[in-house]
């Protein structure tokens, strides 16, 4: 069996320990509903009475144990890179078929539809940008990472990578349980979310798509053996330096206005956290480009000119209008 397979059939595998229990859990709550004279356990009374702290034990479980553990295995952490993809919709099926669970239906078809959307977007331009192959390379942040903590990353990645990680991907899901904690009817500003989330794939999907072209032309000039282009200049990179991280932030901030209509305003916390941690990763994405040094005064003009996240006008173009006057 080839390495790609093998990656694919664990990637496929690793999540049933939690589908299952989450399965058995539901099953035993149907049989206690079904039958008067049955009642569940004080194990299941807690895990139907306490879904946001069964979804952090099986997240802790299944995603900081299990992933890390086949992580040292592969010498990779690159599954949770995929997962980022998938964990997203398993909470929005987790907190829709939860007992107890209280919620418009319509809202709630809606908020399911729009994480299918969201996630065949980011999961196309994942397999896109590893060419078609599972698990091809980790995030290059990982990686110096590992150059950079030695012999104690073994350790360290469990905080760094998996730890870290169920504290965003729980906190900007928040809002799925928020949209089926409470039964209130549609109004104006569902709709409002629903064109912020939309908006939010699609400026990512185009963006991440000039982002690829980009890359695969300087792919290819590079095995011609001629020089590289510097920077992405071109579509919405002309606006904004980041406009793929710009339509993530719009995703969730969509996906939060939902709870804010619905008075959970905790439930965007999430949302404000996964901001300030972009924040920081656009610091060091930068870092790195100014590290190359064939792009590093182009990029360099290209933060004078260019706005970091929301799109704006290329102040360039007001420059060079000033020196022809």
């Amino acid at each position: 069996m080839g390495t790609n397979l093998k990656k694919a059939l664990v990637s496929f595998l690793v999540p049933l320990p939690s589908i299952i229990f989450y399965l058995s859990l539901l099953n035993h709550y149907h049989t206690s509903l079904s039958n008067a004279s049955t009642t569940a356990s004080p194990f299941w009374a807690w895990c139907f009475d306490h879904p946001l702290l069964l979804a952090n034990i099986l997240f802790f479980v299944n995603v900081n144990i299990v992933f890390w553990i086949i992580s040292h295995i592969q010498s990779s952490h690159w599954m949770i890179d995929l997962y980022w993809t998938v964990i997203p919709v398993m909470f929005v099926y987790y907190y829709a078929t939860y007992p107890f669970a209280d919620y418009n239906w319509w809202r709630s078809r809606i908020v399911i539809a729009l994480t299918w959307v969201w996630s065949l977007r980011l999961t196309h331009n994942y397999f896109r940008r590893e060419k078609w192959q599972w698990g091809a390379r980790e995030d290059w942040r990982f990686t110096d990472m590992r150059g950079q903590y030695g012999k104690h990353w073994w350790w360290i990645s469990f905080f760094s990578v998996y730890v870290s990680q169920q504290v965003f991907l729980i906190g900007v899901c928040l809002p799925f349980y928020a949209v089926h904690l409470v039964d209130k009817p549609l109004n104006i500003w569902d709709f409002v979310a629903i064109a912020i989330c939309l908006s939010g794939v699609v400026t990512a999907y185009f963006a991440d798509t000039q982002l690829h072209e980009f890359v695969t032309r300087n792919e290819k000039l590079k095995e011609l053996g001629k020089p590289l282009v510097p920077n992405l200049d071109r579509g919405l990179w002309c606006y904004s330096r980041h406009p793929n991280y710009f339509g993530e932030q719009l995703w969730w901030w969509g996906l939060a206005l939902f709870s804010l209509n619905l008075g959970q305003g905790w439930a965007c916390i999430g949302a404000l956290v996964n901001s300030l941690c972009l924040a920081y990763v656009t610091v060091l994405v930068e870092q790195r480009m100014l590290k190359q040094e064939y792009r590093a005064d182009a990029y360099r003009l290209y933060q004078r000119t260019t706005s970091v996240w929301i799109p704006w006008f290329n102040s360039s173009s007001f420059s060079n209008k000033d020196k022809t006057n």
